[in-house]
């Protein structure tokens, strides 16, 4: 009897690590599928986005509730109980990045209707980094690897650079036509919502470093 309840907490733990890959998988796919919508200047993709959307929801709450279950009747021994803590917050945070795609989806909505400002370049970038950095944070996640959760960490500042040279680029649009300000406002909170991406993959990574040394690296500055 004993071997079976031990059996079962662990497939317990591999069923909160599996959703939690599950969720990441669709929060990724969201975010690119809306970037390559606003690149590609195709419509067709964004309700693929809002559909996906619902799944991450429903996953949001089976995760909270499998993990306050196990907490409540398992009571796992401290690295499981971190790893139960860290799986909650992420599953918040990607719970999160799922809004901020459907943000941008609202912002793509809007940009779809008008011819298009300028060729954009900056954002599938951020896109591309803010994708690379949730994957790579989910990797460290599954795999406890908090050498790789630090260079993830790292990569955010590039994120934040390129919105900051996003923005420098389309004020100068507005300022020199208030024409484009709509539409340059609109690209402005895009790479607003990829740079809150970045964020919350990097809040993945800093609970990944938690569960794995039980070290709370938040709000410590620079990690070099």
């Amino acid at each position: 009897m004993e071997k079976h309840t031990s059996e079962h907490y662990a497939e317990q733990l591999t069923d909160i690590r599996g959703r939690v890959l599950r969720m990441g998988g669709l929060v990724e796919q969201m975010t690119r599928r809306v970037i390559q919508s606003l690149v590609q200047r195709n419509a067709e993709l964004l309700p693929e986005v809002q559909s996906m959307e619902t799944q991450v929801n429903q996953l949001h709450i089976e995760i909270d509730e499998a993990c306050l279950e196990l907490i409540a009747l398992r009571q796992p021994t401290a690295s499981d109980l971190r790893f139960v803590a860290a799986a909650m917050k992420i599953n918040t945070d990607m719970e999160r990045i799922g809004d901020q795609a459907i943000n941008i989806l609202e912002c793509a909505e809007s940009l779809l209707t008008v011819p298009p400002l300028k060729p954009l370049i900056d954002i599938p970038r951020m896109a591309d980094i803010s994708q690379d950095m949730l994957k790579d944070a989910l990797d460290a996640f599954v795999n406890g690897d908090d050498d790789l959760a630090y260079r993830t960490i790292l990569r955010d500042d590039d994120v934040d650079q390129l919105k900051d040279q996003v923005f420098r680029e389309l004020l100068t649009y507005m300022m020199g036509d208030p024409s484009t300000i709509p539409r340059a406002m609109d690209l402005i909170l895009v790479s607003r919502h990829l740079e809150r991406i970045a964020d919350h993959a990097t809040n993945i990574c800093e609970d990944v470093i938690f569960m794995v040394k039980g070290k709370d690296v938040r709000h410590h500055g620079p990690l070099s």
